[in-house]
């Protein structure tokens, strides 16, 4: 059983400092579209259901999109411990990023159990399609050197704007659970939980305050 609690169900978290990218991580792998304009998250909660090509049967994947913000520490300890893997995401024009990623990397090991414990981590550079010319700081092998060779954790580059690597973020952390990466069409069939943006009548699905555990 996962630790969201639920057989067939396996929830990733992205974690990450504000502005980052996350969000849009997230809606490029479900809707294949890139908002130009920020909006910050409060947390959002998108449900992808799909057959996989091996014997699990039907599978829940859960993507828990939080806010920058942190600002329920206990609700964020609570995302943690029942979490099955972790995006932590940082910006490549961002130095600052990249350090607050190491911190959160320390808290979940902490939470978990200590640094000798085994932990799906995947570290994701979003804004991967700006070069050193429009502002790239981190350069991939540096980050690669640290995640890869220090901490042990999958490392990822990706860019919403251009799409480029996105769907490998989310093969990255569905290979660290055991679940197949080679998934069958349906499940590239985004179907998600949040309502279209020019919806405004209708309140969005599944969108929370907090960390729900169901």
């Amino acid at each position: 059983m996962s630790l969201s609690g639920r057989p067939n169900t396996v929830r990733v978290v992205f974690l990450g400092a504000a502005g980052v990218g996350k969000s849009a991580l997230i809606h490029r792998f479900l809707r294949d579209r890139f908002e130009h304009k920020y909006t910050r998250t409060v947390e959002e909660l998108h449900v992808l259901k799909y057959d996989t090509d091996a014997d699990f049967g039907k599978m829940r994947l859960e993507i828990l999109d939080t806010s920058g913000s942190y600002s329920f520490p206990a609700m964020r300890e609570l995302c943690i411990r029942h979490s099955d893997a972790f995006a932590l995401v940082y910006a490549v024009d961002d130095p600052g990023s990249f350090d607050e990623v190491r911190r959160l990397r320390d808290e979940i090991l902490e939470l978990r159990g200590g640094k000798g414990v085994r932990v799906p981590i995947t570290v994701v550079g979003s804004k991967a399609d700006l070069t050193e010319a429009d502002g790239r700081v981190l350069l991939a092998a540096d980050a690669m050197a640290t995640v890869e060779g220090e901490w042990d954790a999958n490392f990822v580059e990706a860019s919403a704007r251009t799409g480029g690597n996105t769907e490998g973020v989310f093969r990255a952390l569905l290979q660290q659970v055991n679940l197949p990466q080679r998934m069958s069409p349906a499940a590239w069939r985004r179907r998600d939980t949040v309502p279209r943006p020019d919806v405004k009548k209708r309140p969005p699905l599944k969108k929370h305050n907090s960390c729900v555990l169901s």
